[in-house]
């Protein structure tokens, strides 16, 4: 047994109280249980599996009493595929039950209750993800390379035939993956494949431990060339990404500034012209575009911007939120710290004709980063920082004395020791907040919220 493994404990029953931060089913009693799975209000019998000191892991064995939100899961690998944790709940039951997570979250860790709920941003619940990162594994036994998320709970690779959420093309092209690369003398050394969806073209980006052979270059070009999608060979950092642009042992020899770029639009209110977005394969973008075009939209209409206003965007990325709000603004500074991105932000605001946008490198995290660029006047602020929030640059955010801020969030407990701070260190109130539902069937809760500086 592995560590902290028992021997199958006896079928018991139980009546499901809440769901856990992974979606799986929470029963109490002398000792909590975790069960995938189980919802909510349903009556179930279960069998302890897993041991830990403050709960044990547990298997569903059956549903006596269904919940009126359990809903036959889209996906046929659902339940062994780690990629999704709640297509077995109805998309609105599992808006509710994030929201309900947000609200407990700021509650407890925040000591703070919004003053309004905003709408939640909801799209497409299949079909959605425009960017993944897909394992590719060898294994002898089936005689074939998986291709896929992983498992649930498990480091393997899911044997997947196809994925419901990823976006077309993608979604079909699983099975047709793990072909060519079993195929492939280098199946052993080929370990993630990256996928990108743009407007204009379909990326793939083969992970390469080892150079590729001249027949395997002629079987991903002729791949690429079949189904319509742009090859990338990665031998080693995001640096070395070249395009595979023919059977050619030279591929890697390519230069990147020639490289065709990916893109996506935003539909900008009042402009005739969508403003239009380049990107790498691997750069940071949001992976569901229906809801990021929500996401913008309604963080632009919160922010309230007007004119005259200054406006400063920290982690901004490739100018997703800096470039629709310099169209409202006097100006906009961006702040991130990745230097491609920087370099990607203002290439896009040169691709618009946008020239009240300057963008800037910078170390968020220390304690002097962005020093200059924050000097200044800013009546607005807007920050989407990454799962470790923004602890280090608020007492910065709060002495600019902003009239607004807006932010937008990717972990529950962060924004809520962020909130903490603002709210009751640096004299904001936390006007409102919202659901975003950027990753249907998943765990991964996004938020916004919305704060205004205390009279």
């Amino acid at each position: 047994m592995t560590r902290g493994s028992m021997p199958p404990g006896p079928p018991e029953e139980g009546v499901v109280t809440a769901l856990n931060h992974d979606g799986e089913g929470v029963l109490r009693g002398e000792k909590t249980a975790f069960v995938p799975g189980a919802l909510p209000g349903e009556q179930i019998r279960f069998r302890r599996v897993r041991r830990h000191r403050q709960h044990d892991e547990a298997e569903l064995i059956e549903v006596v009493t269904a919940s009126p939100s359990r809903v036959a899961p889209p996906c046929a690998h659902f339940g062994v595929c780690g990629g999704c944790a709640m297509q077995h709940i109805d998309p609105v039951a599992q808006i509710v039950a994030k929201q309900a997570e947000i609200a407990a979250t700021l509650a407890r860790i925040g000591r703070v209750e919004p003053r309004r709920w905003l709408e939640p941003l909801r799209g497409p619940t299949l079909g959605y993800r425009r960017r993944a990162r897909l394992g590719a594994k060898f294994v002898p036994k089936r005689g074939r390379v998986l291709v896929g998320f992983r498992e649930r709970s498990k480091p393997y690779v899911a044997a997947l035939e196809a994925c419901a959420v990823l976006a077309p093309p993608l979604d079909g092209l699983i099975t047709p993956l793990s072909e060519l690369l079993t195929g492939l003398d280098s199946r052993r050394t080929i370990p993630q494949v990256e996928v990108a969806v743009g407007e204009d073209a379909v990326a793939l980006v083969f992970r390469v431990l080892e150079p590729p052979g001249m027949a395997d270059l002629a079987a991903l070009h002729a791949f690429g060339e079949a189904h319509g999608l742009r090859i990338h060979l990665q031998p080693a950092g995001n640096d070395s990404i070249r395009l595979l642009r023919g059977p050619d042992a030279q591929w890697a020899a390519a230069a990147a500034a020639d490289e065709p770029w990916l893109h996506y639009s935003l539909p900008v209110v009042g402009r005739d012209e969508d403003l239009r977005f380049a990107f790498r394969p691997t750069d940071f973008i949001q992976v569901n575009a229906a809801v990021n075009r929500m996401l913008v939209a309604q963080a632009i209409e919160c922010l309230e911007v007007g004119p005259e206003d200054r406006v400063l965007d920290l982690f901004c990325g490739l100018g997703n939120f800096t470039l629709p709000l310099a169209l409202r603004a006097r100006e906009v500074v961006g702040i991130e710290g990745d230097t491609a991105l920087v370099a990607r932000g203002n290439q896009n605001a040169a691709l618009n004709g946008i020239g009240n946008a300057v963008f800037h490198a910078a170390d968020l995290a220390s304690a002097e980063g962005g020093a200059a660029a924050l000097a200044g006047g800013f009546s607005r602020v807007l920050l989407d920082p990454p799962r470790a929030g923004a602890l280090e640059v608020l007492p910065r955010i709060a002495a600019l004395g902003a009239e607004r801020i807006v932010y937008v969030s990717c972990h529950p407990g962060t924004l809520a020791r962020d909130l903490e701070q603002l709210c009751h260190v640096h004299g904001y109130r936390l006007e409102a907040a919202g659901v975003i539902d950027m990753f249907p069937h998943t765990t991964h809760v996004e938020s916004m919220a919305v704060l205004e500086r205390a009279r």
